[in-house]
């Protein structure tokens, strides 16, 4: 073992990190197995022997950064499970139509109680606006605030949600702006929960597919889904948002993306935390608006996400000990890792999170806001 812990020192040299060493974002490695692991199966192996408890770091949310920095991902050889994933990604439709649940089974299904652990009383699962505060809850509230401003929402607009989460900002739109909401979702949790807090308001809670949507709407936007949508179908959901959205009308997207155009997902996020999630690039979500929408404003807010999410993993921490005994300490160490390694993701500007404003092409400009 002696050789592994010798060639993974030389690849964190340069990176500031050091094992066994006394700064918060050294790490301290408790299973001498972990240095083969990581060798031969990379950011994979890295947070599976996290959630092993094979090594521990005071700040993993730095750790991750420096080591993204350093781009220590390109220096590992990818193993062959990491190619076999990146061929069937490359060749297959992994969010085709009827695969589209798993995200729902496997993530936003895990049960309402461990999500709400977490998030504000909005229960927003997306980046708040830290725009003069460092309140979670008022952060979430200022995000929604800016997107009904950027969607110029008016008392008589139809607004389509796509991907409406626990109906957060349906109601939000409802409630505030006095419009009335079409909001679609697939995970059964979260249609449960959003048809319940949306009582009494013009809030439609729809259980289909993006690409089963109807209708004609004023204005559409769409949170935190369109990285479940993948490559394949990037075109296909512009079209339906643009048969869907009327001729003077405004769409948001807000999505998290990566700086290169991918296939894939980070391993270990696709098999514990996104199954078939995919990143867009700016010119995989510009190609396939091409033709159909004119960009009015695009906004990145990554700094944000990197504040929501070390608030989400301080709520985690309070509240982890009041979990039920189904999330075993494995389950706790692995949203531990999701939560700090995105975090060091965001601050090492390896991801981004973008709104993206956009008007139908030939339509006439209209006056959105520019955060």
């Amino acid at each position: 073992m002696q050789v592994g812990r010798k060639v993974v020192e030389d690849l964190l040299a340069g990176t500031g990190v050091e094992i066994d060493g006394s700064r918060p974002w050294d790490i301290r490695v408790r299973d001498d197995r972990f240095y083969g692991r990581v060798l031969k199966d990379g950011s994979l192996g890295l947070g599976e022997a996290y959630m092993e408890g094979w090594w521990d770091c005071d700040q993993i949310d730095e750790f991750i950064c420096r080591i993204l920095r350093g781009k220590l991902q390109e220096k590992i050889r990818a193993n062959i499970r990491t190619i076999l994933f990146y061929i069937v990604a490359r060749l297959c439709n992994l969010q085709s139509l009827s695969r589209a649940g798993i995200i729902a089974r496997k993530h936003y299904d895990l049960g309402n109680e461990l999500f709400f652990s977490f998030l504000d009383s909005r229960n927003q699962y997306s980046c708040g606006y830290f725009e003069n505060t460092d309140d979670l809850e008022e952060a979430q509230e200022k995000k929604l605030e800016l997107i009904c401003r950027k969607l110029d929402l008016q008392p008589d607009d139809r607004l389509l949600d796509i991907g409406c989460g626990w109906g957060g900002l349906a109601r939000y739109a409802a409630e505030q702006y006095g419009c009335s909401v079409t909001a679609v979702n697939i995970s059964e949790e979260q249609i449960r929960h959003a048809r319940e807090i949306c009582k009494g308001l013009p809030v439609e809670v729809v259980a289909t597919d993006y690409r089963r949507i109807s209708g004609h709407y004023d204005k559409i936007v769409s949170v935190g889904m369109f990285e479940h949508v993948g490559r394949k179908n990037y075109r296909e959901f512009m079209d339906v948002v643009s048969r869907s959205l009327n001729d003077d009308g405004v769409f948001l997207l807000h999505t998290i993306g990566g700086n290169l155009s991918r296939v894939n997902c980070d391993p270990w996020i696709n098999r514990y935390i996104f199954p078939n999630g995919m990143l867009p690039s700016i010119a995989q979500i510009g190609k396939a608006a091409e033709g159909r929408f004119v960009v009015e404003d695009l906004h990145n807010m990554g700094p944000h996400y990197e504040k929501t999410l070390l608030c989400w993993y301080d709520r985690f921490q309070c509240a982890r000990d009041r979990l039920p005994e189904k999330y075993d300490d494995v389950f706790k160490r692995m949203w531990e890792y999701y939560f700090l390694s995105c975090a060091g993701a965001f601050r090492a500007r390896h991801i981004q999170v973008w709104q993206i404003a956009m008007t139908k092409t030939g339509a006439k400009q209209t006056p959105l806001l520019r955060a």
